[in-house]
């Protein structure tokens, strides 16, 4: 490429082409210069150049997984190529330099740059010579701050009175073992060291010292416990508040976010996140405000005593101090990243266990085993560079407060020599030190656990944070009954940067029952999805009895909706159970109801335990055609008046189709429906067929209408009746008899 650029010719923005013309996959590259248009086609030796001039410009649009550049001019397309999706956001980069540039040189002048390049997914302005998004990748770079952890105040809220509590018996059971070594100064002055002098034992005095000993041991200790146990308890629930609220709110998130989210991820977020979160405020908050009181108790008591041997035992807090808030950096940094790689490892988990019929009938075992120990092994390299630093912070610390306490003792036997301070001072003080530096190092060592839970919890709230791209209106219209009249005007959607619906306009009557036809990619499925509204529209609106339906209730529309999909979804459980799934209160006639109009009545009998019987995860244990059936019954069972038809006999063999499709022809009657099939011929009886190509409507009529027509759905119908002759054809060779 350096080669095709003049001496002093600077290239811009480039974007690699991976398809030819053929739509098989080569290499080539088209680039903006300062000077020039330079392309090479896949395939191609040679290189063709465009020079800016009026009129030139590019063109750009996608589908279906392919994206296409074409140069145009006034009269003509002069080159177009071609480039898989992932290329997008390259080709919208040099869509834009082009621009600037033809721009200039027809004014004659050389190109302003921009204040900022723009993103190509949401447009927002990217900082300089960054080409990530600081929007769209706002949850990746953000790093965790001890500051999150404050934010869990709103689940605390509730328990105040009992954390009030809980403080308060801190305090108290802090102030309790702060007596003992306190006693210990009058028992070393007035008892032994008078006794080692030759004086008599005072023994009611010595009963008096002790008593209080064992009354302060045992009035820490009830206070200790009781506040464990309180503090323990509202943990707990500031625990189980926080993964009940962050379910919650996933839930209502639309399809969008789980698109782009791996589920182990999800998963360890609300699962193992928020019980680090619980373990840090049940146990160690708890030992850092025990910390800080010991501390700030012992600093006053070490100075009512003597103020400058006090001051000799601050000497390392500095220091520490200091250490801490180095190291504190390194290790939040550091445990975000712990947290990502043990979401990989989570994530390989959950693809592999639910796939595992997949993973055995390829023999990939050793494949997966391999993800695992490549996810594994980079877990165990970030693990290592914190302990790296962990590992030199703590003996560190635990360093400075040994030579604390040797200044203390050096200094303190130069006291007692002098006769400033008694050796029961001396004593007192090094109890006390020995508590005071304990606690030191046990605050120092709290760092790391408060650095993983501030990771942790700002992974929650990067959750919680979210908001819906499908959002609940703030003054909605609610609809006790639908009719069933649904007006699609003009609406356009996209997934990114791909361009999936355009101008698609669509009235259905209330009971008609609308086929929607076309070649995989064309937009069948999403449209249904937008029906439903999983996503919503880019552009236009979609109107049910002529309210717009992102005035509606999202849960409450959707109760309206029947849903059978291409894959059926069974959840662990009995049969009944996953029919009721939408009504959870239908009785049991309502259920068999719902089965025989679905033709799953006789199977279900079958079965060792009929309606109670258990299906497996995903309902393993039953065969395709009767997941289907099961899945259609769970959608009639509700009584909707919209019902969304996504493949539904797709999974199921030529007789059992029959048999749904029977069923199917006597449900839909005073219903309004919308059913996708590839097989054309279960159709037939659609009251209109809608034909989609690349995101648009193309036809719409009743099945001979279009096959007279000759257009898009007679070819769709022609194809398909020669695979099925040629399917025919192989099983007549396959069974001559």
């Amino acid at each position: 490429m350096q080669g095709r650029l003049a001496a002093d010719e600077a290239a811009l923005a480039a974007v690699e082409l991976d398809l030819d013309r053929a739509l098989r996959f080569g290499a080539g590259v088209v680039v903006v210069t300062d000077r020039r248009l330079l392309a090479k086609s896949p395939g191609e030796e040679n290189w063709t150049e465009w020079h800016y001039r009026d009129g030139l410009r590019l063109g750009h649009h996608d589908h279906a997984g392919v994206g296409t550049l074409e140069l145009l001019d006034a009269q003509s397309r002069l080159a177009s190529w071609r480039y898989t999706l992932g290329h997008n956001p390259d080709a919208l980069r040099l869509i834009e330099q082009f621009s600037r540039q033809c721009e200039a040189a027809v004014a004659g002048r050389r190109p302003l740059e921009p204040e900022h390049a723009l993103c190509p997914s949401c447009k927002a302005p990217l900082p300089d010579d960054q080409e990530d998004c600081p929007v769209c990748t706002r949850e990746q770079h953000t790093p965790p701050s001890t500051w999150t952890l404050f934010r869990l105040w709103r689940f605390a809220r509730p328990y105040r009175g009992q954390l009030l509590a809980g403080f308060l018996l801190t305090l108290a059971s802090t102030a309790a073992t702060m007596v003992p070594p306190y006693l210990s100064m009058p028992l070393m002055d007035n008892v032994l060291i008078p006794y080692q002098n030759g004086q008599q034992i005072d023994r009611g005095l010595v009963a008096l010292y002790l008593s209080g000993l064992f009354g302060a041991a045992l009035l820490a200790w009830i206070l200790g416990w009781a506040r464990t146990y309180i503090l323990a308890l509202v943990s707990e629930r500031i625990g189980a508040d926080l993964r009940t609220t962050t379910f919650e709110h996933l839930l209502r998130l639309s399809l969008e976010y789980f698109g782009g989210r791996r589920t182990g991820d999800l998963m360890a977020r609300i699962g193992s996140e928020t019980d680090r979160i619980c373990v840090f405020l049940s146990l160690h908050l708890l030992d850092f405000a025990t910390d800080v009181l010991m501390i700030t108790m012992t600093a006053i008591i070490l100075f009512s005593i003597n103020p400058w041997l006090a001051l000799v035992t601050l000497l390392p807090l500095p220091v520490i101090a200091w250490m801490i808030h180095v190291v504190r950096d390194r290790l939040r940094h550091g445990f975000e990243k712990i947290d990502r790689v043990w979401g990989e490892v989570t994530n390989v988990l959950a693809d592999t266990i639910p796939g595992i019929r997949v993973v055995k009938a390829f023999a990939q075992e050793k494949r997966e085993a391999a993800r695992f120990r490549e996810a594994n092994r980079h877990n165990l390299l970030i693990n290592d560079r914190v302990n790296k630093v962990w590992s030199l912070f703590s003996p560190t610390v635990t360093f400075l407060t040994e030579i604390g306490l040797l200044v203390v003792w050096a200094v303190g036997i130069w006291q007692v020599s002098k006769g400033d301070i008694t050796v029961g001072v001396l004593t007192a003080f090094l109890a006390y030190i020995g508590r005071f530096y304990t606690r030191l190092d046990s605050m120092s060592r709290i760092v790391s656990v408060t650095q993983k839970a501030a990771a942790g919890a700002k992974r929650i709230f990067d959750i919680l944070d979210h908001v819906s791209s499908v959002p609940e209106t703030r003054n909605p219209v609610h609809l006790e009954k639908i009719e069933g009249r649904i007006d699609i005007r003009n609406i356009g959607f996209r997934y990114g940067n791909r361009a999936v619906l355009r101008g698609v306009d669509l009235s259905i009557k209330p009971g008609e029952m609308i086929g929607l036809v076309g070649h995989s990619g064309s937009g069948k499925s999403t449209l249904v999805n937008l029906i439903c509204r999983f996503y919503d529209v880019s552009d236009g609106a979609i109107m049910v009895d002529g309210v717009d339906i992102r005035s509606l209730p999202v849960a409450e529309y959707r109760r309206h909706i029947g849903l059978v999909l291409q894959e059926p979804f069974l959840f662990f459980g009995t049969i009944a159970d996953n029919i009721a799934y939408g009504k959870p209160d239908a009785t049991r006639e309502e259920i068999i109801a719902a089965a025989r109009a679905a033709n799953a009545h006789e199977f279900i009998l079958r079965l060792p335990h009929g309606y109670d019987s258990m299906v497996g995860e995903r309902g393993q244990t039953l065969s395709g055609g009767e997941r289907q059936r099961i899945s259609i019954a769970r959608a009639l069972l509700i009584n909707p008046q919209l019902l969304i038809l996504d493949e539904a006999t797709s999974s199921v063999d030529t007789t059992t189709e029959k048999e749904i499709q029977k069923a199917l022809d006597n449900l839909v009657r005073g219903r309004t429906t919308i059913a996708i099939a590839h097989r054309l011929s279960t159709l037939r009886q659609a009251d209109r067929l809608v034909v989609l190509d690349k995101g648009q409507i193309v036809e719409v009529g009743k099945h001979e209408e279009l096959l007279a027509c000759g257009g898009h759905y007679f070819r769709l119908y022609q194809a398909q009746q020669r695979q099925a002759e040629q399917d025919a054809l192989a099983a007549m060779e396959e069974n001559p008899a």
